[in-house]
């Protein structure tokens, strides 16, 4: 949403009133923001994944690299993590810059299994970053529609549960599901863990998640939290995902499958959490890379995950703290 100048103008002049100097640092972000966008959206900085060789391409939203270095050796499928330099730091970004017009032949013939909300505004709205207001920004994204892909599955419409956005085990059995009816070329299934709400708690015993667990990072900037506690939740997701990544492998076909991330997450490097679009910091723009196989030995009997009805995408943003 570029906006007006003189919209920027209006939002910054209360801003700073408020915070001069957060204010003014937000200001110059955003200045930031729009001469990144005009340029890194045609020129990408980054490994584009439809470089790589893959069969099954694997997202753990918002995976560090060095989180799942401390866990990789309670994992026989991981043997190796190595790391690229994503396209994105924000889903937004990493979805408009990698399913691009100039790969449409290979999107074609690609499946796409997500929880990420994100697709909604980004192929079927059409709606593009920057997802903040900028005073000066001519972007060039080139990026596909809903029609360019051989198979679309947006799960958050309808296996979104309140408070836990969509759980891990409905991304793996509809993967499952995929790849034993359709047998695409490539698939892409992107889970949203270890992303907050971090929900490994919850589901584990069956409850809601806490405040903390909702907020994650947030709850360290903002202080009602410690630092120590919000970082287990995170490897708790992590290893949430993980097994679940563990049961597609035993239940999906690949002779390539590669395990990565759309962008990191900040947990206060240089005061910064989360992950901002635009971000260069490499806790949030470099992501883990490893590299596996799959075979179907059918050990799962996938089940349909489906919510009561169609979920609401401004309700499961709100789940994932983007609102």
């Amino acid at each position: 949403m570029s906006g007006s100048f003189r919209e920027w103008v209006a939002e910054h002049r209360e801003q700073i009133s408020a915070n001069p100097v957060r204010g003014l640092m937000h200001a110059a972000f955003t200045t930031y923001l729009g001469v990144w966008y005009t340029l890194t959206s045609r020129w990408p900085l980054g490994t584009h994944v439809y470089d790589e060789d893959w069969d099954l391409l694997v997202i753990l939203d918002a995976c560090r690299v060095d989180v799942l270095e401390d866990v990789a050796d309670d994992y026989d499928f991981i043997e190796t993590v190595d790391s690229r330099w994503s396209v994105g730091s924000h889903s937004h970004e990493w979805l408009a810059q990698t399913f691009s017009t100039d790969y449409r032949g290979e999107i074609r013939e690609t499946a796409y299994v997500t929880g990420n909300g994100h697709t909604h505004e980004t192929f079927v709205e059409g709606s593009y970053p920057p997802d903040e207001t900028v005073p000066f920004c001519r972007p060039n994204w080139r990026t596909v529609s809903t029609a360019d892909f051989g198979q679309l599955d947006m799960l958050w419409e309808t296996a979104h549960r309140d408070k836990l956005g969509v759980p891990p085990r409905a991304i793996t059995d509809r993967t499952i599901e995929v790849g034993r009816e359709s047998d695409p070329d490539r698939l892409v299934t992107h889970y949203m863990q270890p992303h907050i709400p971090y929900i490994a708690g919850a589901l584990a015993e069956d409850r809601e998640p806490t405040d903390t667990e909702i907020g994650g990072w947030k709850e360290i900037e903002s202080g009602a939290a410690d630092y120590d506690e919000v970082w287990d939740l995170y490897e708790e997701n992590l290893r949430l995902v993980l097994d679940e990544v563990e049961l597609l492998l035993q239940n999906f076909d690949a002779d390539n499958v590669v395990i990565t991330a759309d962008h990191g997450n900040a947990f206060g490097e240089y005061t910064i959490h989360g992950h901002p679009e635009g971000m260069l910091l490499p806790c949030v723009k470099k992501v883990p890379w490893v590299e596996t196989e799959a075979s179907d030995d059918r050990t799962r009997d996938p089940e349909t995950h489906s919510d009561t009805g169609q979920t609401d995408i401004q309700e499961h943003l709100a789940d994932l703290g983007y609102i």
